[in-house]
């Protein structure tokens, strides 16, 4: 190449991709690439875009076309410009985003763009299960859709890499949040998380040792609080307690002594993930009810349905709730505060996965024997996979393993 002769992307991300490949089990006719449309998030203060304009030109290399609705990407600082100069086509409206192969968005698909979705498609969304209900899952099956959950994508070594991500932000987020709700103006206690020179710290209590819970012990303890974690894991409580070191107090799940703990916990963080579905409810209302006035729960499993009884779903526009003068922050995309951070991040995870997605292979042929994209599966070709959901809904179950096995 010419010295000063800028490289091509296009050239660059397509070279070899259509040369004669050995060993070939099957013929697969010319890739003619995949229609991929990113949608525009209206999910009440989601501000997250699922696609970066720095991955749309590595999916476009491969010889993909991507829509993408204009101001997608504006609240993480996206413009419609930096789409289009990353080779995506800029498109006002969603009816041809909605009719493209493989449709991504970050929050679930609303009811309208549902019913406008041609069928038989690829949809790639986070999965919170407060916002899912019997219509939408119908909706799917009459569709006919293949809907993936991007949070469920699961890694070789069985970890969520989105979830992951998320759950480093989260964590983080979770105790600033709680610093700040804490003062008087926050409608807390009026205490400094980290106390001061003689005065005690704030007792922050987490529960769940994974990656949200590191996190946000690490962050907690940064600030001078004093840190307990209850995890029924010994393997995390180990992993974690080695991590952080011997500042951190650490505690199996036993009711009767996190009761006593809670009474006098100035922040709750609960960061338990349910593998299957819902997360598991730790602390009743009988315990929320013994907690100091102006104390406060940061619920971050409520994208699950919570690990307290008392929660429930908040938005970042009204934020919290009092319940037995317990002040309850339950947003479920506390990620997209940091929306410019929080995109990137799901953009990086997710685009190796959608460029499998769009290979020429047939969607059966592609999932079977891939347990890292079948685990995010929920619905495919008129079927719902995934056994929570089924039960939760009261709809019929079919397992997704069998559906594969009878159509190769």
């Amino acid at each position: 190449m010419p010295r000063g002769e800028k490289y091509k992307f296009s050239t660059f991300f397509t070279q070899g991709q259509y040369e004669t490949q050995v060993e070939t089990l099957e013929v697969l006719g010319k890739n003619e690439g995949a229609t991929i449309g990113v949608l525009k998030e209206d999910f009440d203060h989601e501000n997250r875009v699922a696609l970066v304009p720095y991955s749309i030109r590595t999916i476009v290399g491969y010889g993909h076309k991507v829509m993408v609705e204009a101001g997608a990407g504006k609240m993480a600082r996206y413009s419609d410009n930096n789409y289009a100069s990353a080779g995506a086509e800029i498109v006002n409206g969603k009816n041809k985003i909605l009719n493209c192969e493989i449709v991504i968005k970050s929050s679930p698909l609303n009811k309208d763009e549902m019913t406008q979705l041609s069928g038989g498609q690829i949809v790639l969304t986070m999965l919170p299960l407060p916002l899912i209900d019997k219509s939408y899952l119908e909706c799917l099956k009459e569709k006919r859709v293949v809907a993936i959950a991007m949070d469920y994508l699961q890694n070789s070594d069985g970890t969520f890499p989105v979830l992951r991500m998320m759950g480093e932000m989260a964590g983080r987020i979770a105790i600033q949040t709680a610093s700040e709700l804490l003062s008087v103006y926050g409608g807390g206690r009026g205490v400094l998380l980290g106390g001061v020179s003689g005065v005690p710290p704030s007792k922050v209590l987490i529960l769940g040792a994974g990656v949200v819970g590191q996190h946000a012990a690490q962050t907690a303890i940064g600030l001078g609080a004093s840190v307990r974690v209850f995890d029924n894991d010994i393997n995390k409580i180990i992993r974690l307690q080695d991590k952080v070191g011997r500042q951190l107090h650490t505690s199996s799940i036993n009711p009767e002594y996190l009761a006593y703990q809670l009474t006098s916990a100035d922040v709750v963080l609960s960061a338990m993930h349910g593998k299957s579905g819902r997360a598991p409810v730790l602390v009743t209302e009988e315990m929320v009810s013994n907690m100091k006035k102006g104390a406060v729960i940061i619920d971050v499993s409520i994208d699950q349905g919570g690990c307290i009884e008392t929660s429930h779903m908040t938005t970042h526009k009204n934020p919290t709730f009092l319940k037995h003068d317990v002040i309850h922050y339950c947003v479920p995309n506390m990620a997209s505060k940091v929306p410019r951070t929080s995109s990137l991040a799901i953009s990086n995870v997710i685009t190796p996965a959608i460029l499998r997605l769009a290979a020429p292979a047939k969607i059966n042929r592609l999932l079977y024997g891939n347990l890292g994209l079948i685990r995010g599966v929920y619905a495919y070709d008129g079927h719902i996979t995934s056994e929570y959901l089924a039960k939760s809904f009261e709809l019929k179950y079919t397992a997704l393993e069998l559906l594969l096995t009878s159509s190769r």
